[in-house]
Parts: structure tokens; C-alpha cells; sequence
């Protein structure tokens, strides 16, 4: 298997398509997984948007501005499908492996051409079953890639090429724009430039506002929206709220202790028994430099969960890559070669299915204690659940940055702002098992005419 997949023929593609495929089947149809709620959460905040309102301004929520609009053309086509979800997930992953693995060959990366890289990207996306899916992560992951690839051809032209430049600073806007975290790519992009790729004072401009362009472009869809305020408000609570855990390191490291030491035994081939060229050089700091990157993306993320670590894949895929490249035993690379492709997937598998009656906080299930169907709910709590069978009715949907928001000090203008959001949506529920709701009607007895409790923690919206 590890020689079918060494050959320089791009046909064996055709062998990771069918890869992906089959554990898809096994993935989806044999085993598949319950609702998470992050997916919930995408779904539930494409369907809003989808009736005319918009993010930040209507809705609270962490999700990237590019992201929420994809969400919601996902809703206008599918609606609420994780099959869909599920489907052009992996079809996005095939494009990212085959793309980069296109890129490692076109900028003689490795000594020889291959389409290893492809195989092995493959089975590392089934290191968590969320990483198959779409996500803000997986969206954002994709536009990195073409970021990095533009890096990675700075390496080997020997003459100043406006477009690459340009493209890596745009292609890192829009990645930026589709998991906000994904912004610090803009210091990964000047780090390497200047110091990697040696860029001159044009090319450093032009990436600048090649990364800035999209942004400022995002920005401008919200002013012309009168929605400006509410995103700039906004937006800083979303590096600065209390993260939250649906994943344990602990988890990760059992997983990822194999596909790990093949990444550090492929760093030591790479580096120490094998001769490399300037340019094999410069493509290994650059890679080295983006998996530190990477961390630091993390250390900023909120939600711990398996698809966030999406940003390390084309790292670890090199790495990986060099150690079947360059062992010397073969029987060694063979049986490594077989856990890596099918060991890491079925393991994953099993695991992660091993932990879905445990993890109530990442896997959802409907709630019979609560009988409210087709409504119009808020939640200000931890029962995302009530969204299965019920519509956002409200501004806030991720909880706990909706938190950080309602207790952040205010002044009188943006007070304004948070009582327009929930007296012009008047949702008809309100689940307040946080007490949340209670400080509102503290802070603006207005809307004590508007809502009564009916049960602790339960409002519902006053007849009129």
C-alpha cells in the first residue's frame, strides 16, 4: 500500500477519493454520530440570518462573518441536514489534500515526487470525527492552505512577484474572515516574509493590504448595514470571553501520541540524515514557524474541540511524509504506513463513539423536560438542546459570549443597542437557568411588561 501511494501519478487520488468514501460510509451510515452542538449552533444561526437578520447586529455569536453567510446559504439549500454538512464537508477535504499535495510537488518540496501527502492528510482529518464536517475551522483551514502555498513559492522564484504576495495577504484576510482566530496568520504571514522569504518593502505592503482588503471589505458590508457598532463592539469580547471545553487534552494525546512520533521521526530524517537544498531549507522553517503559529491560534481558540486543530494538518502531513520517505527499514514504514491510513480512522472511531454517552455538553439530544416544540425561543443557559426542535427566537445563541456581552460595562448608547436586540425580536420562550435574563430585567424594567415568569427560569412573552 505504501508504494501505491509513493508512485508520481496523479490517478492515485482516485485511491484517497475512495478512502475518504469508505469510511464516510462507516463514519455516516454504519456509525454515525449524534448531533454536536457546535453543528447545532451553525445551523440554528444560518436559519436566522436566513430570515433577515444579521450577525452581531440581531445575533450574538462567535462565528466568522464569512462563515454565518455560508451557514446560511447552507440553510436556503438544505436546511437543517447534517448529511449535507457531512457530504460537502469531505468534498472540501479533497479539495485541501489535493491542492496541497499539488503544492509539494510543484515547488520540489521532497526529493521526489509523490502523492503520499494526500493518503496521509486523509486518514489525519479522521483524527476527530468533527474534523469531517464543515466548521469555521475547516472553511477558514482551506484559504490558509492557499496562503501557504504562496509562501511556499516564494521559496523557489528567484524574481519579486507582486501577485503571490498579494494573494497571500488576501487569501489569509478571507481565512480570517471565516474563523475571526484565524487572524493571526497576518503575524505568521510578516514573521516568514521578511525573515524566511526575505521580502522586500513593496511585497511587505502589498501583503499587507492584500490581508487587509477582505477585512475592510467585511467592515464595509456592516456600516452600510448600520450594524458597524455593534460588530466592533462585539468582536474584541470574542478573544476575551471564557473558553470552554467539549474535548479533553487527555483525549487528544491518546490519540495523537502515534501520528506525533511519526512527525518527530520524520523532522529528524528530514533534518539530520538527509541533505537538503536553500530552498527544501526555507519550506522546513516555514513549516516549523506555522506549527508555532498554529499553537499560539489555539492557545486563542474558545470552544476545545477536535476540529479547531484543523490549523496543524498540513504541518503534520509534511513532517509524517518525510519519515515514510526517507526510513530506512521498509517493514518499519509498511506497518507504520497501515496504522497510520487505517489504525488512526477505526481507532478514532471507536473512541470517539466511546465517549458520546458521556460528553453531554458536546453531543446533543432532545430534552423531554422541556415540552416546547416550533417556537421561538432564547436561551441564555446550557440547553442547546431546546434548539433541536424549536427556532432562535432571540439575539443571543452562543451563551457564553452572549455572558461576556450582557455583563460588560456599557455606556448609555450601547445599553440602546442591547435592549433594541432583544425588545424588537421579543422571542416567545426564555430559557434563564443562568439567571442571565433576570439581570436584564434589573437593568431595563421595561421589559417587565413584555415578559412573565412562568416556571423559575422559564419567561414567556406577555399576549398582547
Amino acid at each position: 500500500m505504501l508504494r501505491f501511494f509513493k508512485v508520481n501519478d496523479p490517478f492515485r487520488l482516485i485511491g484517497v477519493a475512495l478512502h475518504l468514501v469508505v469510511f464516510s460510509v462507516v463514519y455516516l451510515i454504519l456509525f454515525p454520530f449524534p448531533m454536536t452542538e457546535p453543528l447545532l449552533q451553525w445551523m440554528v444561526l444560518g436559519e436566522r440570518l436566513g430570515e433577515g437578520f444579521f450577525l452581531y447586529k440581531d445575533v450574538v455569536d462567535d462565528t466568522g462573518p464569512l462563515s454565518a453567510a455560508f451557514f446560511m446559504a447552507m440553510d436556503f439549500m438544505f436546511g437543517r441536514s447534517p448529511l449535507a454538512y457531512a457530504i460537502l464537508g469531505r468534498m472540501l477535504i479533497l479539495i485541501q489534500l489535493s491542492y496541497w499535495n499539488f503544492t509539494l510537488i510543484r515547488y520540489r518540496v521532497f526529493d521526489e515526487n509523490t502523492y503520499l501527502p494526500a493518503i496521509i492528510m486523509a486518514a489525519l482529518f479522521h483524527f476527530s470525527f468533527d474534523m469531517l464536517t464543515l466548521s469555521p475551522a475547516l472553511l477558514g483551514s482551506t484559504f490558509l492552505i492557499l496562503a501557504l502555498s504562496q509562501l511556499f513559492s516564494q521559496t523557489v522564484l528567484q524574481k519579486e512577484t507582486s501577485e503571490s504576495t498579494l494573494l497571500i495577504g488576501i487569501y489569509g484576510g478571507i481565512a480570517t474572515g471565516f474563523h475571526l482566530n484565524f487572524g493571526l496568520i497576518f503575524p505568521y504571514m510578516i514573521f516568514t516574509g521578511l525573515l524566511i522569504s526575505g521580502f522586500s518593502f513593496r511585497q511587505l505592503i502589498l501583503a499587507i493590504v492584500g490581508f487587509l482588503l477582505p477585512v475592510l471589505l467585511i467592515l464595509v458590508f456592516y456600516f452600510w448595514n448600520d450594524s458597524l457598532q455593534d460588530a466592533l463592539e462585539i468582536l474584541p469580547l470574542v478573544f476575551t470571553y471564557d473558553g470552554f471545553s467539549y474535548q479533553s487534552v487527555y483525549s487528544w494525546l491518546i490519540l495523537g501520541a502515534f501520528p506525533v512520533l511519526l512527525a518527530l521521526f520524520g523532522y529528524f530524517l528530514g533534518t539530520f540524515q538527509r541533505g537538503s537544498t536553500i530552498n527544501q531549507q526555507k519550506q522546513r522553517q516555514l513549516i516549523i514557524t506555522w506549527m508555532l503559529f498554529g499553537a499560539l491560534v489555539f492557545f486563542f481558540v474558545k470552544r476545545q474541540a477536535g476540529f479547531e486543530l484543523l490549523i496543524f494538518l498540513p504541518g503534520f502531513t509534511y513532517l509524517i511524509t518525510q519519515f515514510f520517505l526517507y526510513v530506512r527499514r521498509t517493514w518499519i514504514g509498511g506497518l507504520s504506513f497501515v496504522l497510520l491510513i487505517m489504525g488512526l480512522p477505526l481507532g478514532a472511531l471507536f473512541f470517539w463513539k466511546s465517549q458520546t454517552q458521556g460528553n453531554k455538553a458536546y453531543f446533543v439530544s432532545k430534552n423531554s423536560d422541556y415540552p416546547a416544540k416550533n417556537q421561538k425561543i432564547m436561551i441564555l443557559g446550557q440547553e442547546m438542546d431546546l434548539y433541536l426542535e424549536n427556532q432562535l427566537g432571540g439575539p443571543f445563541l452562543n451563551y457564553h459570549l452572549s455572558q461576556a456581552y450582557i455583563e460588560k460595562e456599557k455606556d448609555l448608547e450601547e445599553k440602546s443597542r442591547l435592549y433594541s436586540k432583544v425588545f424588537l425580536q421579543k422571542p416567545e420562550l426564555i430559557f434563564d437557568s443562568e439567571g442571565e435574563f433576570k439581570k436584564l430585567l434589573l437593568e431595563f424594567p421595561a421589559l417587565e411588561s413584555l415578559y412573565s415568569e412562568k416556571t423559575p427560569g422559564i419567561f414567556v412573552k406577555a399576549k398582547p
